[in-house]
């Protein structure tokens, strides 16, 4: 770590102070925090922003994401989902660019009985941690939203969950990072052996496995991109979390006419859309907004979050290697962590004590999965098909 000295010390050196592999929101985020504290900083991607990011929805939804057997990971989601509004507006000021941020807030809807049932067993558990979930009778619902179809049986409002464009994000965090001194690398890291840098930075997403030997696998996830007619808005404003007939779906409205449905949860690592996840996709869509039959059909893509076996991602010193740091892991919750990752990363580089909030989130909680990272992490290659970039995903 980064120790003993201001940050400003280190400026002058040839040497990197920051390595970061990675250059989606996650390592975009940190490189832009580490740089504005006077380190030198190098970010390391062959393509920056191509993965999982490009993907996104963009959902900052601490409280819809609060699922059963989480409570970790609730807290850390509502830490950064609080440090949003804030760090939006730094991100704007700093870059000149929109971020498409919106806070209207999320409707959790259940189309059928058994839907609603299903989502207020869940609601039921998020008040219980104290979570602002405001339910809604149907009538209720259309008024928030008078698009939503007629069967829709019930409700819930969550208004602290709002939204940013991850395609608008990354370029923005890009040239933040750019103007605060970092420079961009572009090729990939095959071995972390080959960076010269006093600390690295690994949030290379799905690549961050073949690097370090931590246990991130790619969690296959299809999602499609609609545009309103004529190229005119959305007929709705809030971002719409529904269960229609069993099946679980996302509906996000951009500023631009595009709405983003989605998304599938695939444990495979290839990148095929397939015509059943769009059948299902749209049809639950469309059971929950009858008007989007006719918005036009724009995209369909696939990308991989990177997931962990407890879900969580991984942040902080790799076990035996103080100078090496995994901010990666994040699977569905990519964009909304990206604030309180790049703060609390950048505090450890630059020698600060570690935060509470990430001792659930260590890498040593993977040690007995993981026994050959400092070899690994030393000097393995990654894999030809293994994608180097950050892998984020919301």
């Amino acid at each position: 770590m980064l120790t003993g000295r201001s940050p400003s010390a280190y400026v002058d050196r040839a040497r990197p102070d920051v390595a970061v592999v990675g250059a989606g929101p996650i390592g975009l985020a940190v490189a832009w925090r580490c740089a504005a504290r006077g380190l030198r900083v190098t970010v390391h991607d062959p393509a920056p922003g191509s993965g999982a990011s490009s993907v996104a929805a963009g959902m900052l939804s601490p409280v819809a994401e609060a699922h059963f057997g989480e409570r970790e990971l609730t807290d850390l989601l509502v830490e950064s989902a609080a440090r949003w509004p804030g760090f939006a507006a730094e991100l704007t000021e700093a870059s000149g660019a929109m971020l498409g941020y919106r806070t209207e807030g999320t409707l959790m809807v259940g189309l059928t009985g058994d839907d609603l049932a299903e989502a207020r067993r869940l609601w039921a558990y998020q008040q219980d941690l104290g979570l602002p979930v405001t339910p809604l009778r149907p009538s209720e619902l259309r008024e928030h939203e008078p698009a939503l179809a007629p069967r829709v049986r019930g409700g819930a409002l969550a208004p602290t969950d709002h939204q940013v464009d991850p395609r608008l994000l990354v370029p923005a965090l890009r040239t933040a990072a750019r103007r605060a001194g970092a420079v961009l690398v572009p090729g990939a890291v095959r071995r972390l052996a080959d960076l010269d840098a006093a600390v690295t930075v690994v949030a290379a997403g799905c690549g961050a496995a073949a690097l370090t030997g931590l246990p991130v696998r790619p969690v296959k996830g299809q999602v499609i991109r609609l545009r309103a007619p004529d190229g005119g808005p959305p007929g709705f404003r809030h971002v719409i979390r529904g269960y229609a007939d069993g099946e679980h779906v996302y509906l996000v409205p951009r500023d631009t006419g595009e709405v983003v449905v989605g998304a599938t949860v695939e444990e495979r690592g290839d990148t095929s859309v397939t015509a059943g996840a769009v059948l299902r996709l749209l049809r639950a869509a469309v059971e929950l907004l009858p008007e989007l039959a006719e918005y036009d059909l724009v995209e369909t893509v696939a990308g991989h979050r990177p997931g962990t076996p407890d879900n969580a991602p991984i942040l902080g010193a790799l076990p035996g290697r103080p100078d090496v740091l995994a901010a990666t892991g994040h699977h569905r919750h990519g964009i909304v962590l990206t604030p309180v990752t790049a703060d609390l990363i950048a505090d450890l580089v630059t020698g600060g004590a570690p935060d509470p909030l990430l001792a659930p989130f260590r890498p040593d909680r993977f040690a007995a999965r993981a026994d050959s990272v400092g070899a690994a992490s030393a000097g393995a290659a990654v894999a030809p098909n293994q994608r180097t970039e950050e892998e984020s995903w919301s």
